[in-house]
């Protein structure tokens, strides 16, 4: 099979011919018809995340149709299409979090194209206890960015409570996507991109955002929370200042720069800061379901395998208006 992997951090991703593995009692055996590039992958690739699994087939928002399955799988069918996410296993019943429901934050948690290979290739397998299945109403190309930036951004969403005014700080996958469960809920989001950025705050606009400016921009009034999407630790201070009185900020990426000192004063009067790791099933289950009632829909920008690298560049330069996925099948 055909596959994009990474060989050494801080370098291109090289086009290689792998034999299509093999499921165990627990997998099952995809055939990759599309796969997204997400914001992970770059820190990645980059050599942000430390502890990749090497080399590697990247790619955690992979749609495809099984093809195989292993003995101990009881609740797919050869032919069904699935979605495999960025948690592909974790212990059960080993660990503290996992016990109390708390199954992101797994000890011995593995996680897909990173510590097992992903969706940047024609086949992967993937434990079946991580797969969902999906709404037949979305394509696949359609359909992947919903498994990572839909399902980590839903988790972050979430960390908001009842906030009915909102701060979307990087509009980028995520934030587009969680910019229609939002409006879908009747709640305000305020839109910050980078400094100039006149395409993507137009962007926000089209897609309901209430205002749209650079994230060097107070915005036009007090927000009741903010989501950090953008993997920019100097954004932490301007949006504690930005949110009122017991406002939450939520930082959704699995990397951030260094968050610069700030005062105690713009963290006082009970506003909240924390960050979201990683999803658990029931973050899926729930997502997957809400999606297509909204309904949900992504912006694509199609890439062929091939050119995962080219995808990757132009994520990594702000290029993309939504979502870049790989087309693979």
């Amino acid at each position: 099979m055909r596959a994009m992997i990474l060989e050494t951090p801080r370098q291109p991703l090289k086009l290689a011919e792998l034999p299509i593995p093999k499921p165990n009692s627990e997998q099952v055996l995809i055939r990759v018809h599309a796969c997204g590039v997400c914001r992970t992958d770059l820190h990645i690739v980059d050599g942000e995340l430390t502890h990749p699994k090497l080399p590697l087939v990247l790619g955690h928002q992979i749609v495809g149709t099984v093809e195989a399955m292993g003995e101990g799988v009881d609740n797919f069918n050869v032919g069904q299409r699935v979605g495999i996410p960025w948690l592909g296993y974790t212990c059960g019943d080993r660990c503290c979090y996992c016990l109390s429901g708390r199954e992101n934050l797994c000890d011995y948690a593995e996680f897909t194209g990173y510590n097992l290979n992903g969706g940047y290739a024609e086949y992967t397998v993937a434990d079946y206890r991580f797969c969902f299945p999906l709404d037949p109403s979305y394509a696949d190309l359609q359909a992947a960015p919903l498994l990572c930036a839909g399902l980590i951004g839903y988790r972050a969403y979430r960390m908001t409570g009842d906030a009915q005014k909102l701060g979307f700080y990087g509009f980028g996958s995520a934030a587009h996507i969680l910019i229609q469960l939002a409006r879908y809920q009747k709640r305000q989001v305020f839109a910050f991109t980078r400094s100039g950025d006149v395409e993507g705050q137009q962007f926000a606009r089209q897609l309901g955002a209430t205002w749209a400016g650079g994230s060097d921009v107070s915005p036009p009034e007090p927000l009741d929370a903010a989501i950090i999407f953008a993997s920019v630790g100097k954004l932490v201070p301007d949006a504690l200042r930005a949110v009122t009185k017991g406002g939450i900020v939520v930082c959704a990426g699995i990397h951030m720069s260094d968050i610069p000192s700030f005062p105690y004063d713009i963290l006082w009067q009970e506003r909240v800061l924390r960050s979201v790791a990683n999803l658990t099933r029931k973050d899926g289950e729930e997502f997957l379901t809400l999606a297509p009632k909204v309904p949900i829909r992504t912006e694509v920008n199609a890439f062929p395998l091939t050119q995962a690298n080219e995808a990757l560049d132009a994520l990594r330069s702000g290029k993309i208006a939504g979502s870049a996925v790989l087309v693979v099948d």
